[in-house]
C-alpha cells in the first residue's frame, strides 16, 4: 500500500503540473491550489479504488486515480478568464425599450 500511495501522489503531481503547463491561463487560482487539488484527489480516489478492488489490480487503481485527479482538477479551470477570450454571456445586453413589444398597424 505504501508503494501505491507514493504512485498515487506522483500521478496527482504529474496531472497538476501538466494542467498548469498545458493551460496556464485557464487556472487563475494559485499554483498550490491546483497542485494540491490534483494531489489530494489522486490520493483519495486511489485509496478508495484500492480498497474497492481489494488491492488486486494496482494498475487499475493508478489509472482511476489519474482520471479522477484530472476530472477534479478541471473543475478549477476558468476558460472564460483566459487571455484573449471574450466572456460568454447568456443574454444579450439590454437596449432601452427592447422589452416592449411593438404593434404594427
Amino acid at each position: 500500500m505504501l508503494v501505491e500511495s507514493i504512485a498515487f501522489a506522483l500521478v496527482g503531481l504529474i496531472v497538476g503540473a501538466a494542467a498548469l503547463l498545458a493551460l496556464p491561463a485557464y487556472f487563475p487560482a494559485g499554483r498550490g491550489l491546483t497542485l494540491g487539488t490534483a494531489l489530494v484527489s489522486a490520493l483519495l480516489s486511489g485509496v478508495i479504488t484500492h480498497f474497492a478492488l481489494d488491492g488486486r489490480f494496482p494498475a487499475a487503481s493508478i489509472g482511476i486515480a489519474a482520471v479522477a485527479s484530472a476530472l477534479l482538477t478541471s473543475v478549477l479551470a476558468r476558460p472564460d478568464l483566459a487571455a484573449g477570450r471574450q466572456p460568454a454571456h447568456r443574454h444579450r445586453p439590454h437596449r432601452a425599450g427592447a422589452h416592449r413589444r411593438q404593434r404594427h398597424a
